[in-house]
């Protein structure tokens, strides 16, 4: 097995940024509803311009920088993992985003 996990790492490698990209965009597609929700009543106390401008700067701004400041922090956590076993862990990544999707009902 890791004679395999070696091969998918060296493949891969090459893309771990953007695979790191897509894990942190996933992880916000399917868990901006839950932020939206805690958004939606910490501002519904304000001026309805204000919740309108607030919350198109959460959207434009926040999870853009999430998006982009996230990746780097789940591409330093895979480094953790020793080099042969990181492409794998990849693919299970991608594979738990999927089973969480599921669980809240995106598939």
């Amino acid at each position: 097995m890791p004679k395999y996990a070696a091969e998918i790492s060296r493949l891969l490698a090459p893309y771990y940024s953007e695979m790191s990209l897509m894990l942190a965009a996933t992880l916000l597609v399917i868990y901006g509803d839950l932020i939206n929700k805690h958004i939606k009543r910490v501002l519904a106390p304000c001026h309805f311009i204000i919740r309108i401008s607030l919350f198109v700067a959460l959207c434009a701004f926040g999870y853009g920088l999430l998006t982009l400041h996230g990746a780097p922090i789940i591409a330093q956590l895979f480094l953790l993992l020793p080099w042969q076993y990181q492409g794998l862990a990849y693919i299970l990544a991608f594979l738990f985003m999927g089973i969480l999707a599921e669980r809240r009902r995106y598939i």
